[in-house]
């Protein structure tokens, strides 16, 4: 093996991602599937509850020592934050609203992205589709680790550093491996933001500020919930891309556990992903799961193995129009 015993390179294979595949298959064999597909209308009110709560803790901390600002930003304000960003990747899929209102998913996405701090929701949805239509593909799924991160973050201290960097590598990795011009749309989720932040500083100061951008930063790297970052397709169990976890931190994070089920079904909205591996639990209760996002977090940092080497690529041949 290479340094420390790890991996070298990613596992690339010649083959097609399997959901395409398996998506076939059960809606032939499980055709009511189907029904579940469309908007979830609970969505828009959850969603929108997290953003207010938010707005409220917002006056709530400006009077607060520093201390205790960035202690309830890493034990509450960010893991609401990151729940959003889980909601914002199920709007992504046009559930809140549905296929025939998209601009209304864009910009209900846009809200939902007013406690994260900086403008995020946008630029997710260019580069989250290229996740799914090309699950694993070389400069094409930006989800991917580069080469550089391949090859630095191998040891044990190295790998905690890293997952403390995530959010970082997750909004600088697009802009080297998969470039694309910015668009209308990121210009007015930039406005809308920058809008927002600009009101919340001027009645309540920078506290409030310093609140969500550092719970976002802290509870997207080191923290149990961003363990599903690593569980949803690092390489636990040769061959296998994606992994469910079916623990009780779906109940804050819109089901995104439910993540074999979620690349079959990206129309689904995560609310009724549980639905699906009840109907066609056969195709789902045999394939290697997730019983604990800390768990994870562990093994990505103790196992030699495991490390941002430990993806599945493969290369994609895209026609002209493309």
């Amino acid at each position: 093996m290479g340094k420390a015993g790890g991996r070298v390179d990613f596992e690339w294979v010649y083959n097609d991602q399997p959901h395409t595949s398996r998506r076939k298959e059960i809606l032939a064999k499980y055709p009511q599937i189907k029904s579940l597909m469309g908007p979830d209308p609970q969505l828009k009110w959850v969603v929108s509850g997290m953003v207010l709560t938010q707005l409220l803790a917002c006056y709530l901390v400006h009077d607060l020592s520093w201390k205790w600002v960035i202690f309830w930003a890493y034990a509450f304000g960010g893991c609401i934050n990151h729940s959003l960003t889980l909601a914002i990747h199920d709007i992504s899929h046009n559930v809140a609203f549905g296929n025939k209102l998209a601009k209304w998913n864009r910009w209900f996405a846009m809200w939902a992205n007013l406690p994260i701090g900086v403008p995020y929701s946008a630029a997710f949805k260019k580069y989250h589709i290229d996740h799914h239509r090309y699950l694993g593909g070389d400069q094409l799924d930006v989800d991917i680790p580069t080469d550089t991160e391949g090859w630095f973050f191998y040891t044990p201290a190295r790998k905690v550093l890293w997952l403390f960097l995530q959010p970082l590598f997750y909004a600088l990795r697009p802009l080297v491996v998969n470039p694309k011009p910015v668009g209308q749309i990121e210009i007015q989720n930039t406005v809308v933001q920058l809008t927002a932040d600009a009101i919340i500083y001027y009645f309540w100061g920078v506290k409030p500020i310093v609140y969500l951008i550092a719970g976002s930063i802290l509870c997207m790297g080191l923290h149990p919930i961003s363990g599903h970052f690593i569980a949803e397709h690092y390489m636990f169990m040769k061959g296998h891309e994606t992994y469910s976890y079916y623990g009780p931190l779906n109940l804050i994070t819109f089901n995104v556990g439910y993540h074999m089920e979620h690349h079959d079904f990206p129309s689904i909205p995560g609310s009724k992903l549980p639905l699906v591996k009840k109907i066609a639990a056969e195709y789902y209760d045999c394939l290697p799961q997730h019983t604990s996002w800390s768990r994870v977090l562990w093994d990505f940092v103790f196992d030699d193995s495991i490390g941002p080497y430990a993806r599945i690529k493969r290369e994609y041949k895209l026609s002209k129009q493309e």
